[in-house]
């Protein structure tokens, strides 16, 4: 599923996905039948292998991003995407530590919100290519509400990206 059109509509938000331990691919699929329960995933980009960022003494990243329709709002999206974290088996250990699963609210239309528990867009989504490879695959015109620059526009902001691989072109 990757129409991306339909994400183009009030009430999308955009998801990252990630998990470099045990059966990744199958972590992500898990983590998009759980979002699908939230509202409607609308388009899901290819996934790609990444190295990790930050403590990089750990395996590599599967990477994806979606996009849901939902009703939610954004606190209560946050609150859902940390408990379906939980439930799948997430630990908090130390930042940047390995994880089954890690859900990130990237976007929520073109919202901003800065509160000590929620930062939409997500504070380092456009110096992440793990995070802008897969978004641009599914909204390459989306524009940034704070840079006002488009999500592909970010990309190539970073120059040549030689650190994500692409694996399969869709989860499922």
């Amino acid at each position: 599923m990757t129409d991306a059109a339909n994400c183009e509509h009030g009430g999308a938000v955009y998801i990252g996905l990630g998990s470099n331990l045990g059966d990744r691919l199958a972590i992500l699929n898990q983590a998009v039948a759980h979002l699908a329960a939230l509202g409607s995933v609308t388009a899901t980009s290819a996934i790609y292998e990444t190295d990790p960022v930050g403590f990089v003494d750990q395996p590599s990243f599967l990477n994806a991003v979606v996009c849901l329709q939902t009703t939610l709002a954004p606190a209560d999206l946050l609150a859902n995407l940390l408990r379906i974290e939980q439930e799948m088996g997430r630990v908090r250990t130390f930042p940047n530590a390995p994880r089954i699963i890690d859900l990130d609210l990237l976007l929520v239309g073109d919202v901003v919100i800065h509160t000590a528990r929620l930062m939409v867009p997500h504070p380092a989504m456009h110096e992440r290519a793990f995070v802008l490879v897969p978004l641009a695959d599914i909204a390459p015109d989306l524009m940034h509400p704070e840079l006002g620059v488009s999500i592909s526009g970010l990309l190539g902001r970073l120059g040549p990206v030689t650190d994500v691989h692409h694996i399969t072109n869709s989860l499922k």
